[in-house]
């Protein structure tokens, strides 16, 4: 468990997977592209050729950001623009942004989420600790 991702346990699946809230590692990849050059939590792409980031820069603005208020809290939500279909790299950077955090990548005064981790106890012992009361 993590910031806005989980890998749930395994369920019959052979493959692990990461759930993620995909609207909040948008909007923190949109704010992280919004920072000023040398700051701390700037992303930039390299060099300074327009041309070469078009395609990128089509897909990271092939959806938009709209504000949703619901049960007291307000949130962004994500829509994709009719006008531009493709936003498959806008989603590999969003992807890659969990893969840092879950590498343990972080930023300053961002709240991050401990992880916790069950006491494993065998069959056996959880047996005896509920017979002695003490489970």
């Amino acid at each position: 468990m993590g910031l806005y991702w989980i890998i749930p346990a395994r369920t019959g699946r052979v493959m692990r997977r990461i759930l993620i809230d995909t609207d909040y590692w948008k909007s923190f990849v949109y704010a992280r592209l919004a920072v000023a050059m040398g700051d701390p939590g700037c992303l930039s792409l390299f060099g300074r050729d327009a041309a070469a980031h078009q395609l990128i820069a089509e897909h990271i603005t092939a959806e938009t950001c709209v504000k949703v208020s619901a049960q007291g809290r307000v949130v962004d939500e994500w829509k994709w623009k009719e006008s531009r279909p493709d936003n498959h790299w806008f989603d590999c950077l969003v992807g890659c942004a969990v893969a840092a955090n879950l590498a343990g990548a972080t930023l300053p005064g961002v709240i991050q989420v401990r992880k916790r981790r069950r006491e494993r106890v065998d069959f056996g012992e959880w047996q005896r600790r509920v017979r002695d009361g003490k489970a």
